[in-house]
């Protein structure tokens, strides 16, 4: 199943990270793709602030991974864009992040392709003129029900 948003201004793409971590209820690994300057970490600003973050929320480009815990409940950022192999995942123990039921949202999937857990959705953000589209795709059924949640949300307004 796939959703598209039009996404007019910075706004619009964190309330649509609010609409989706709301969704997501704060587990699940979500995909983030778009080139330089679609606005992957605006969204997950989005996202964060939602769950309850006051911080700053900044792009884990050169870190690899941000994590912030949230009551409970711990989020993993990661920006795969500077890995040069994904093999180099195994070396920084990339599965722990895993366990037990995080929210990891990870930016440039496609250089830890092999090394990455299925996920639940795949956003890709393209620029359009000063605003973006995000293309939102489920994975799996739980994406899915998110997706129609959304779908629902989307004809209320």
């Amino acid at each position: 199943m796939n959703l598209e948003f039009d996404l007019p201004d910075e706004a619009s793409t964190t309330d649509l990270g609010a609409a989706l971590a709301a969704l997501l209820d704060g587990r699940g690994t979500v995909f983030l793709d778009g080139e330089l300057g679609a606005g992957k970490t605006t969204l997950s600003r989005g996202m964060l602030r939602a769950m309850g973050h006051t911080g700053a929320v900044k792009s884990p480009t050169f870190t690899l991974v941000e994590p912030y815990v949230i009551g409970s409940q711990k989020i993993y950022h990661f920006d795969l864009y500077r890995l040069e192999d994904p093999e180099e995942l195994e070396y920084i123990g990339f599965d722990d992040f895993f366990e037990g039921e995080p929210l990891c949202l990870i930016e440039w999937p496609e250089k830890g392709r092999g090394y990455l857990p299925e996920c639940d959705l795949i956003v890709e953000l393209t620029l359009m003129g000063l605003g973006r589209l995000a293309r939102i795709e489920s994975k799996t059924k739980r994406g899915e029900r998110i997706l129609i949640e959304l779908t629902n949300a989307k004809k209320i307004e």
